[in-house]
């Protein structure tokens, strides 16, 4: 009776629609993804208002979405499927 390890870290979550987030939230929440593990995206010549609004039009052309994992109780982008 072995369950699979990888099971236990497997997102269980729900779209969650961009459009039906709030403006403000969504912006904060994008800015907390790209930032997510330090970088400074100057040293490429790109600035976090760069990023905010390149990962914007991803959610817009249906290229990422948004996804409420519902045993973590946190939100996160993905790539779309």
């Amino acid at each position: 009776m072995s369950q699979d390890k990888s099971a236990d870290h497997q997102e269980e979550g729900i779209e969650v629609p961009y459009s039906r987030i709030d403006p403000d939230t969504l912006r904060n929440m994008i800015q907390e993804f790209v930032t997510r593990d330090g970088a400074d995206w100057g040293d490429i010549g790109c600035t976090l208002e760069d990023k905010v609004e390149q990962v914007l039009r991803q959610l817009k052309n249906r290229q990422v979405k948004v996804v409420f994992d519902l045993k973590s109780q946190t939100v996160n982008i993905v790539v779309a499927s």
